[in-house]
């Protein structure tokens, strides 16, 4: 398995597992919109997006980070956003290859901080992070908004 940033060539084969990670999520599938949604990350360079392929070149997964900055530190974040597996790949090993990407990234734009939120029922991704060296934040409370007119 290989992992490189993803190119809009690769927009229908990554729109096809991003839409499947929506759904993992409980919306509902929108192949379309979704394909917007990525077309316009890409095109607008507001995300880095990394795609792992399979020894045939199929797209098998993909991690997608968003820039963030630290006001107290004085340097970037990197926000995990998004990490999906095709069902069919996943113990493979494809996820710690896409984290190694992602820290990579972090690393080479000399970003403090890589972050990202899991459910906590998610024990399979739960696991993942605190594999790969993560660590748990018990000591903040993360708030939200959201706006639902």
């Amino acid at each position: 398995m290989k992992c490189r940033k993803a190119r809009l060539e690769d927009l229908n084969s990554l729109v096809l597992l991003f839409d499947e990670y929506r759904v993992f999520y409980g919306q509902k599938p929108n192949p379309e919109h979704a394909a917007n949604f990525i077309r316009q990350r890409m095109e607008n360079d507001e995300s880095t997006i990394f795609v792992g392929e399979n020894t045939k070149n199929k797209i098998i997964g993909f991690v997608q980070l968003y820039p963030l900055f630290s006001s107290t530190r004085l340097k970037r974040i990197w926000l995990l956003n998004d990490l999906f597996v095709d069902k069919n790949y996943r113990g493979k090993g494809v996820s710690k290859k896409l984290l190694e990407c992602a820290k990579t990234l972090c690393k080479e734009t000399s970003a403090c901080e890589l972050s990202l939120e899991t459910q906590k029922s998610n024990s399979i991704a739960n696991q993942l992070y605190e594999k790969a060296n993560f660590s748990l934040d018990i000591e903040h409370n993360f708030y939200s908004w959201s706006n639902r007119e």
